[in-house]
């Protein structure tokens, strides 16, 4: 049986978290959205159809949990979230991964996706360690 192995591309573009039960959290590493992206830790997934159903199952509770984290984060950052944008796209990455994305209406892609539409901002050091530690106290993952 293969082993789980995270994708080159998270590690370039996200920030480790923690494990739950069943996803590798990381903080995607764009200061301008509060962003958390979830990766199943079973080998060769590609699709929500490659997962058992208890598996799927959850993942939904863990999405949910993300999103708890994203408002966390954001509150730390001072940012609002005006809406939690949830999606498994994989066009570029196509290892298994959900993202889990604090939207608000002053952002710089509203009302349009963000993939494509800038560069990503770097967060500050100090930015950065307020965002992790509330990512991670939302998620109850230590290190």
């Amino acid at each position: 049986m293969a082993e789980f192995v995270l994708d080159p591309a998270f590690v370039a573009t996200s920030a480790p978290l923690g494990d739950l039960p069943l996803c590798h959290a990381r903080l995607q590493l764009d200061a301008r959205y509060p962003w958390l992206v979830l990766i199943p830790r079973l080998a060769e997934l590609r699709e929500l159809e490659d997962l058992a159903p208890v598996d799927r199952a959850r993942l939904m509770e863990e999405t949910v949990l993300a999103g708890a984290a994203v408002r966390a984060v954001a509150q730390a950052l001072d940012l609002a979230v005006d809406k939690l944008n949830v999606g498994a796209l994989g066009n570029v990455t196509p290892q298994l991964h959900v993202h889990v994305l604090g939207r608000r209406v002053a952002d710089p892609a509203w009302p349009g996706p963000v993939w494509g539409h800038s560069p990503g901002e770097a967060y500050g050091a100090l930015e950065l360690e307020r965002a992790i530690a509330a990512a991670k106290a939302a998620l109850s993952v230590q290190d």
